[in-house]
């Protein structure tokens, strides 16, 4: 499953995602390579490769019907009253925050048949990319000669508190800075932002997740994996002007596609000291974490049944981000492909020092990186271990502790994530209503607090705050002991009374956070100094040398903001044979029925009852040469026409690898058909009216 997992608090420990670009003109012309920014869409290439051109009014009304999850993963608008489409996985943080032990939709079908039988998401925020400007002089300007590392990274954070700042004021629309091309760009995004958003349908997961963990990014698949949600504003549906009008037949081999959606991230630019850096130090450390709060989550979900109602989206999430990161760790120790990445960088290298002038200003860049991957590799244990990231409430917890200190500070100089521009979507979360189950939060505590001790040993300063002399059980136990984290209305209180209310705060969790929040703020404040202050600098002058030699002519890494990728609905060689370009719904009652419907693999009661009325030769799923990762999870597949044929919901195995590397020849993306969903909708679930909506019938 292609998602983005993006907390509900700012994060500030965050290595893994940060990225410094470089990449080789040739791939990105002589393959369906890239994830296109919307002001330089790949214009030659497309020309080249199919003879088609995009016009300004075809790239203006597909950005317009493209949508953002800001908890991570992609959608489009697909009726012109507001009715957007995404994954069912995508959906299922929300799906499950809905849920009560009574009426658990996380796992059953939900259809809302009329308008007021809609369920309002607690804390659901999309985004609509409005405007792009390029501020890149402005921030650029901000740091001044002679300014060291750690000043020049202050000065471009506070211009871009600046910017965005204004940018809301002037505006009302969400305005964020995105640095692109390793720091050598940046450009201010505008989103107009919907916060009513409710859940209009959604199959059960069974057959959206069908084959589960087994068959998660690999294909042939049989997976129905899709939600719709509506957007409403003052009480009544939106009327939206650009949507995707659907495409009853579907995909078509060997044709045209595109993509529009938010890939969270990618590391194809990379210097060859943060790839090393990454598979031999981070990834290690990641993927072990991963399985611990794996097996805590699996411990607890054993409790009983409501335990297990409880920790099924954690658990499916994590067990996603383990295949993914073990995907992505075996492609690093694949020795071709860093050969590949070490020949593209020494190229890259060579043109930089046969011009005197180049080599002078950005020669030296590729060592400062790996200088500071040094640092960081030094003290990765305690960067990692000094957090309780793995503890959402904690986080909460601490987050509240941050916020009451960051808005006393000049907006410019707060943390990222706290600045003015920022803080709405900030509360939006903190003040969710969604439900917060306290065992299970306190057994992931225990978990994390355990897994610190045992990684950085009883002396370190953050274990001693977090602990005091008791175990991790113990701690995180006093922790929970009568917290009132829980209650939307109290997290609320604390943030209104500022730091006076927080500070007095009696309650075990907010005085836990109190206690460990300086250990955590020298990690950053270090981090800052020795790591990301180089790595900024340095990655300013990798693409301004980039530009010098290559010239803008490919994409910037994936930074969860809207991208244009292109392809063709292709077949690839597997296991000695070939995987079809798409599948059927008869693939999918074979599959059942070869393994004797047995778990992941059973059908639920209603498709059985189901199959005579079905058209059994529908296209379910299909594969495409369209570059996505992580984030591109319910982005819309469309035709030459901007018509809707289907959607995003996974890639292959081989396509995990292209975090850091594209190969056009096995990498796929792989989506949902639009006519399975329009034959599901009809002759499974009785939603006729839905599936007349979504054809333009009504």
């Amino acid at each position: 499953m292609q998602i983005l997992q993006r907390p509900r608090w700012p994060v500030v420990i965050s290595a893994l995602l940060f990225t410094v670009a470089l990449v080789t003109l040739s791939a990105s012309i002589f393959a369906d390579e890239g994830m296109w920014t919307f002001d330089n869409p790949p214009e030659q290439q497309l020309k080249a490769r199919y003879g088609f051109t995009p016009t300004k009014a075809w790239l203006d009304h597909v950005r317009l019907s493209s949508v953002r999850f800001n908890d991570g993963g992609s959608g489009s608008f697909v009726s012109p009253h507001g009715l957007v489409l995404t994954n069912h996985h995508v959906a299922l943080a929300q799906l499950q925050k809905l849920s009560t032990p009574e009426h658990n939709y996380a796992a059953g079908v939900f259809y809302a048949k009329t308008e007021t039988q809609e369920l309002k998401c607690p804390d659901l925020e999309l985004n609509v990319l409005v405007s792009m400007e390029n501020v890149t002089a402005l921030v650029l300007g901000a740091v001044k000669p002679g300014m060291s590392d750690a000043d020049a990274l202050k000065a471009r954070r506070a211009e871009i508190a600046k910017i965005q700042k204004e940018s809301l004021a002037a505006t009302g629309l969400r305005s964020d800075v995105v640095q692109l091309y390793q720091g050598s760009e940046f450009w201010l995004y505008r989103y107009r932002k919907y916060t009513d958003v409710r859940l209009v349908f959604a199959p059960s997961q069974q057959i959206a997740f069908f084959g589960g963990d087994p068959d998660n990014f690999t294909y042939p698949r049989y997976d129905l994996d899709f939600a719709l949600f509506r957007v409403y504003e003052n009480g009544k549906p939106i009327e939206s002007r650009d949507y995707l009008k659907w495409n009853p037949q579907g995909p078509v081999d060997n044709s045209l596609v595109f993509v529009s959606g938010n890939p969270g991230f990618t590391s194809r630019q990379d210097t060859m000291a943060q790839l090393q850096f990454f598979r031999d130090k981070m990834f290690p450390i990641t993927i072990q974490m991963l399985k611990r709060r794996l097996a805590t989550l699996e411990h607890y979900s054993a409790e009983g049944p409501e335990q297990a109602r409880q920790a099924a989206s954690r658990i499916f999430f994590l067990q996603n981000s383990l295949k993914a990161y073990t995907g992505m760790e075996t492609g690093l120790k694949n020795p071709e492909l860093m050969a590949k990445k070490e020949q593209e960088e020494k190229d890259f290298r060579e043109r930089v020092a046969a011009n005197p002038e180049w080599q002078k200003e950005y020669g030296n860049a590729w060592n400062e990186i790996a200088e500071a991957q040094k640092e960081l590799a030094q003290n990765l244990n305690p960067y990692r271990f000094r957090s309780v990231g793995g503890a959402p409430l904690a986080a909460e917890a601490l987050t509240i502790v941050q916020y009451v200190q960051q808005v006393q500070k000049p907006d410019g100089q707060r943390l990222p994530g706290f600045h003015d521009s920022q803080l709405a979507s900030l509360r939006f979360q903190l003040f969710s209503p969604a439900p917060v189950y306290l065992p299970m939060e306190q057994a992931m505590l225990a978990s994390v607090l355990e897994e610190s001790g045992q990684e950085l040993g009883p002396n370190d300063p953050f274990v001693r705050e977090a602990l005091q002399g008791k175990s991790a059980q113990e701690a995180a136990r006093e922790a929970f002991a009568g917290t009132q984290m829980g209650d939307a209305a109290f997290r609320k209180s604390l943030i209104d009374g500022g730091e006076a209310a927080v500070a007095a705060s009696k309650d075990p969790l907010i005085a836990f956070a109190r206690r460990i929040n300086p250990e955590i703020m020298a990690m950053i404040k270090w981090h800052e100094e020795k790591v990301e202050s180089i790595e900024t600098r340095a990655g300013e002058k990798i693409g301004k040398a980039r530009f010098a030699v290559y010239g803008k002519s490919t994409y910037p890494d994936a930074t969860f903001t809207l991208r244009l990728a292109y392809g063709t609905v292709k077949g690839y060689p597997m296991n000695g044979t070939e995987a079809p370009p798409h599948t059927t719904f008869y693939g999918l009652y074979d599959r059942a029925y070869s393994f004797g419907l047995k778990p992941p693999f059973n059908l639920p009661e209603l498709w059985l009852k189901s199959e005579d009325k079905l058209d059994l030769k529908t296209p379910l799923d299909f594969v495409t040469t369209c570059d996505v990762v992580g984030g591109n999870s319910g982005s819309p597949v469309i035709d030459r026409n901007g018509d809707l044929v289907g959607l995003i919901f996974d890639g292959n195995i081989e396509s995990l690898v292209g975090y850091f590397v594209y190969d056009e020849k096995d990498n796929r993306s792989v989506a949902v058909a639009t006519p399975a969903i329009i034959e599901a909708l009809r002759k499974v679930y009785g939603a006729g009216s839905l599936a007349d909506e979504l054809e333009g019938k009504l």
